[in-house]
């Protein structure tokens, strides 16, 4: 399943800290217009069952697309509904935990805040694909302190194996330093979420990262 991930590029993120409920949908579809290759739906400080409603509402729209759709943090809802993966961080259940719920067939990304902690990560064969950063300040992560850009190519040269997806505060504008210091995938949240134009600006943002390929 892991091999799923390496063409990817851009990871979106369907985050309700700037979308309404009743704009999922809309954002959903006009990131796969413009050409993303995973899709998460993150809802944090919402219920279970909404974020449940919420993912089987967008998990067709993926499908349909052909967009790998992942769940944030909650594995039982993962689960329940079927999305093709589960994101969880540092904090929230171990591998064990995660695969008893999920099975062996789901993916699943990891948050990692350090090259230490992107090597536990990329150790463990049951993870698919893990998150570096956050890089730069982001209003997401308020507790988290940016790492910054230096380590970008040392985990990348030492997990070759391993989708490597960096994120925190990356937007269009600042895409070719993140890609400088070594990035070949990239995660945007807000930039899309709050631009005018969506779908282009995903466009935009893939055609930087297809510089990136080694």
């Amino acid at each position: 399943m892991r091999s799923t991930l390496f063409p990817a590029q851009l990871y979106g993120i369907v985050d309700l800290g700037y979308a309404q409920p009743d704009q999922l949908a809309s954002a959903t579809q006009q990131m796969i217009a413009g050409g993303i290759d995973v899709i998460q739906l993150r809802a944090k400080d919402h219920t279970e069952q909404d974020i449940e409603a919420w993912g089987r509402e967008l998990l067709p729209i993926c499908r349909d697309g052909g967009v790998p759709f992942f769940i944030n943090d909650y594995a039982q809802v993962a689960a329940s509904i079927g999305s093709d993966g589960i994101h969880v961080g540092q904090d929230d259940l171990s591998m064990d935990e995660v695969r008893a719920i999920v099975g062996d067939e789901m993916l699943v990304g990891r948050s990692t805040h350090s090259v230490e902690q992107a090597a536990a990560a990329a150790a463990d064969p049951r993870t698919d694909c893990i998150g570096f950063g956050p890089l730069f300040a982001t209003p997401t992560k308020p507790t988290y302190t940016p790492i910054g850009t230096t380590e970008i190519q040392t985990v990348h040269q030492e997990h070759t194996d391993m989708p490597i997806f960096c994120i925190g505060g990356i937007k269009k504008e600042n895409l070719h330093d993140v890609i400088a210091a070594g990035a070949h995938r990239a995660v945007i949240v807000s930039g899309i979420l709050q631009a005018a134009d969506i779908e282009t600006y995903v466009r935009e943002a893939k055609a930087i990262l297809a510089q990136s390929q080694p």
